[in-house]
């Protein structure tokens, strides 16, 4: 069990994230995202485990299909997300500098579990699986968790956390977390 966050935060003295259990290991970096961020013309920020807004993602209007701004706390982008709008199943486009890097896919919504695929452009493909609605997931490359949401890192109404391992790209698990949520709460 871990009594310190990665930098070295004390978790004891953080009010909105409960000591770690056995099962809850931390994987690597935390972030806390908001749950219920899309409305029109809006932003939401990304913090870190100190509570640092590191990223932000904006939600452009007067589009003919979502797009998402996936940025740094200047304004600057970094992934642009966009639906599809010919497509035979929910699928996004994360593009970095015009090229895709990752398509998100909708495979199969049951009542008690999710699965989305996630092809990453130059990699290996990706998977979610688990409570999406509830936002309880992790995301496996392979048989190997990588990334990890969960309600129960934070007491703060309508906030989640992802779970990154040290030796991914945590830019682009945020952007597919966005992604998902984005696509599984579709009229937020």
């Amino acid at each position: 069990m871990r009594d310190k966050l990665a930098g070295g935060k004390d978790i004891s003295q953080n009010r909105d994230t409960p000591p770690a259990t056995i099962e809850e290991e931390q994987l690597g970096t935390r972030f806390k995202m908001r749950q219920r961020f899309f409305t029109i013309g809006d932003r939401f920020f990304i913090e870190n485990e100190h509570e640092d807004r590191i990223f932000q993602v904006e939600n452009k209007v007067l589009r003919l299909r979502k797009t998402l701004n996936f940025q740094d706390i200047q304004g600057n982008d970094i992934y642009k997300i966009q639906e599809k709008v010919a497509r035979i199943r929910d699928t996004m486009d994360i593009e970095k500098d015009g090229h895709v890097v990752a398509k998100v896919h909708n495979a199969l919504i049951t009542p008690l579990r999710d699965r989305w695929k996630i092809s990453v452009s130059g990699g290996e493909d990706l998977t979610a699986k688990g409570n999406i609605l509830n936002h309880e997931y992790k995301i496996l490359r392979g048989d190997k968790v990588i990334g990890a949401v969960s309600k129960k890192w934070f007491r703060i109404r309508d906030t989640y956390g992802v779970d990154v391992s040290n030796n991914e790209d945590a830019l682009l698990i945020l952007a597919i977390t966005v992604v998902i949520d984005s696509m599984a709460h579709e009229g937020r």
